[in-house]
């Protein structure tokens, strides 16, 4: 008997180290959705995908991570609200949107605050932002664990324009944001929130006459199709946050924590140069395609902005705004 006994303690034993050698996807592999708005071809969806190759490689096969683009999963306040509501575990998304949940990120949002996209990259890693990624997981348990550059915003429309009188009435597509409607409301537009992945048939059946997005947008999304003409307005120089949901994030050990930020940190770096690059490549391609390139006067609008949209009155600080002008 106790012979026996020795036997099936050792076959135990040996079943035990066996399973102790399966890859951990056999025993608590853990799949997670996460979701955007952008096309397959963009930037943000194939270093989406593979950052999500590389988790799932760094953990040994514990994260399978399927990426959902071109709003599968939803619009982009959908995917935002699924974060908190658990049926999305990871997002890129613009910071704007977080911003109704925490107002003080929105000031990324205001109109002609950075120089350009090294000076938005600067943010990302300044003191200010992080004190802001503190205080928004505090309230929502949402961790943001990069920023990647989504490019200047430009404008396109039926017909050109050169100042911000010139588009006094203009109807024009924006995010459903209060940031993204202060250029135009002060220079006395009719800014339309429609949902992202409409504003090309909005545009094409005339429901509005002009939308503002980065120049690779405009390329991703054909909005050049239907447009005759680019304003170089570049009112706003756009990033984007990856964010995971408190239900997974507050899981993860300190070291998943620190794998999955520096594969999204990663992944960001990827993404930005890409943008960067194709940026400087498609004015001239635009051109090519018979659309008119313009040159605005962007005092024109920084001016009207500070008048009638000052910053203060969009319920941000000129503390955070400081330190956001100085960050290098």
């Amino acid at each position: 008997m106790k012979k026996r006994n020795t036997v099936h303690t050792l076959l135990a034993l040996a079943a035990l180290s066996a399973g102790m050698w399966l890859s951990p996807s056999a025993w608590a592999q853990q799949k997670l959705k996460w979701a955007h708005v952008y096309e397959t071809s963009e930037p943000y969806h194939t270093e989406s995908v593979w950052a999500a190759e590389e988790i799932k490689k760094r953990s040994n096969g514990k994260f399978d991570i399927q990426v959902f683009p071109a709003s599968s999963l939803g619009k982009e306040t959908d995917i935002n609200q699924g974060l908190t509501l658990g049926t999305v575990d990871m997002i890129i998304s613009g910071p704007s949107f977080a911003a109704r949940t925490y107002p003080r990120l929105g000031i990324a949002y205001y109109p002609f605050m950075f120089r350009d996209g090294d000076h938005l990259l600067a943010y990302a890693k300044s003191p200010v932002f992080q004190d802001m990624v503190s205080e928004f997981r505090s309230k929502t348990g949402i961790q943001i664990t990069a920023y990647t550059y989504y490019g200047a915003r430009h404008t396109t429309a039926q017909k050109s324009f050169t100042t911000c009188d010139g588009v006094k009435g203009l109807k024009i597509r924006v995010p459903d944001v209060p940031a993204y409607t202060a250029t135009w409301q002060a220079c006395a537009a009719n800014p339309t929130p429609i949902a992202f992945a409409e504003v090309y048939l909005a545009l094409q059946n005339g429901t509005v006459d002009a939308q503002e997005n980065p120049l690779t947008t405009i390329e991703a999304k054909k909005f050049f199709e239907v447009q005759k003409a680019i304003m170089l307005t570049g009112h706003i120089v756009d990033g984007l946050t990856t964010q995971i949901a408190p239900h997974v994030w507050n899981k993860l050990s300190d070291a998943e924590k620190k794998m999955f930020a520096d594969v999204t940190q990663e992944a960001a770096a990827r993404a930005t140069a890409k943008i960067k690059k194709r940026e400087a490549e498609l004015v001239d391609e635009f051109k090519k395609k018979g659309l008119q390139i313009v040159s605005v006067d962007r005092k024109s609008f920084q001016d009207a902005v500070l008048k009638n949209k000052p910053l203060e009155g969009m319920g941000f600080t000129r503390s955070d705004f400081d330190k956001i002008q100085a960050a290098k």
